[in-house]
């Protein structure tokens, strides 16, 4: 999966990249199943910002990578630990004036309403990436990570699209890479 890196922009850069009007940080959060490209469309989106990128996945603590690796799906007691401290670092970024791009599964909306604690009302904006299953479980096979194909499902099972009242967009990760990108910017710039 792609590079895992925290990207920390200049102030100066920060506040004349970001795609808002006012001087408030944003967050995005890149959203959606396992095989969707998440790390790969987040990493993007921050590079076009200049906005700090934050690997979800590179701070599950190793028990829950152990779990998922043996094929085991995360409760909501396993996640958690790990979305309080996401959470965080979306807030101390906020709290330096730093806008952030996250990569996140975010499937339920309680785990979402977890990221969205820690920062102002009206901040957090998610890009829910999706595409049918057949399409995902192909992508996992043929992909190194600790998240198992056999997870997938359980996955689906979970997922609880974005409510009226989330911000956000849904893309369909079927078109291209490049094509999602633009598409992810201009959701993001009309959010």
């Amino acid at each position: 999966m792609g590079g895992r890196h925290e990207q920390h922009p200049s102030r100066e850069q920060a506040a004349t990249t970001r795609p808002d009007t006012g001087d408030r940080p944003r967050h995005v959060v890149v959203m959606g199943v396992s095989g969707t490209g998440k790390t790969t469309v987040a990493a993007r989106l921050a590079d076009r910002f200049g906005w700090t990128f934050i690997e979800g996945d590179s701070l599950h603590p190793p028990a829950n990578i152990e779990k998922m690796s043996a094929g085991i799906p995360l409760d909501d007691d396993d996640r958690r630990p790990w979305l309080e401290a996401l959470a965080s670092i979306q807030a101390f970024h906020h709290g330096d004036g730093v806008s952030t791009v996250l990569t996140c599964s975010a499937l339920k909306r309680g785990y979402r309403d977890v990221l969205r604690g820690g920062v102002p009302d009206g901040t957090v904006f998610f890009v829910h990436l999706a595409a049918p299953f057949e399409v995902l479980r192909t992508r996992m096979e043929s992909r190194e990570h600790f998240m198992p194909p056999s997870l997938l499902q359980s996955q689906f099972d979970t997922l609880e699209p974005l409510g009226a009242d989330e911000p956000g967009a849904v893309l369909d990760v079927s078109r291209s890479l490049d094509t999602v990108v633009r598409a992810a910017e201009s959701a993001v710039r009309g959010g």
